[in-house]
């Protein structure tokens, strides 16, 4: 059984064989994903990212039998709630199949058809980067708690504050004669 780099990783090789790498990798090692995540609450370091990918050859629809990699990767991570706009610690947890296929275009008409991800397949992958990728796509768009930690603050404590003015309730006003409070 031969030895797989994961910085350099021979996809057809390493699918060829049935091969499997895993391990865990510090979270400084992936920017992407730490700048689009706040630091931990208690100052501690962030969390390692877990990761295990497994290669196969499977059948890929109109391509035939293709080198595959089962990418899961898992890590703690703390986002800011778009409601509150507290932090929010969060499993981050992404776990994808792609396919790799001779060509850019080859790749690019094959993922638009279908449901796998598809990509162009080169001598040497780096596979700290396509975890890191899988994870920035499992990111939500807007983290938000279920249900925030703390009543959100309202504008000068007016109870009414939440109720905005009708855009034209001036208008209205006006043509009444008489003018909004």
């Amino acid at each position: 059984m031969a030895s797989f780099d994961p910085r350099r990783l021979d996809v057809a090789a390493f699918a060829a064989e049935g091969a499997e790498l895993a391990g865990d990798t510090p979270a400084a090692a992936m920017p992407r994903l730490a700048s689009a995540t706040l630091e931990p609450l208690d100052g501690a370091p962030r969390a390692d990212i877990r990761w295990r990918v497994a290669g196969q050859r499977l059948p890929l629809e109109s391509a035939g039998i293709r080198p595959s990699l089962l990418i899961e990767a898992s890590t703690e991570v703390s986002l800011e709630c778009q409601r509150c706009l507290q932090p929010m610690p969060m499993t981050l947890r992404a776990e994808r199949r792609v396919f790799f296929v001779d060509g850019e275009d080859a790749a690019a008409a094959l993922d638009a058809e279908s449901e796998d991800d598809v990509l162009a397949l080169t001598p040497a992958l780096d596979l700290r980067s396509l975890v890191e990728d899988e994870l920035l796509l499992a990111l939500p768009l807007v983290p938000r708690h279920e249900v925030c930690p703390q009543p959100l603050p309202l504008a000068d404590d007016d109870p009414n504050a939440l109720q905005a003015e009708h855009p034209f309730a001036a208008l209205a006003a006006l043509k009444q004669g008489s003018r909004p409070n």
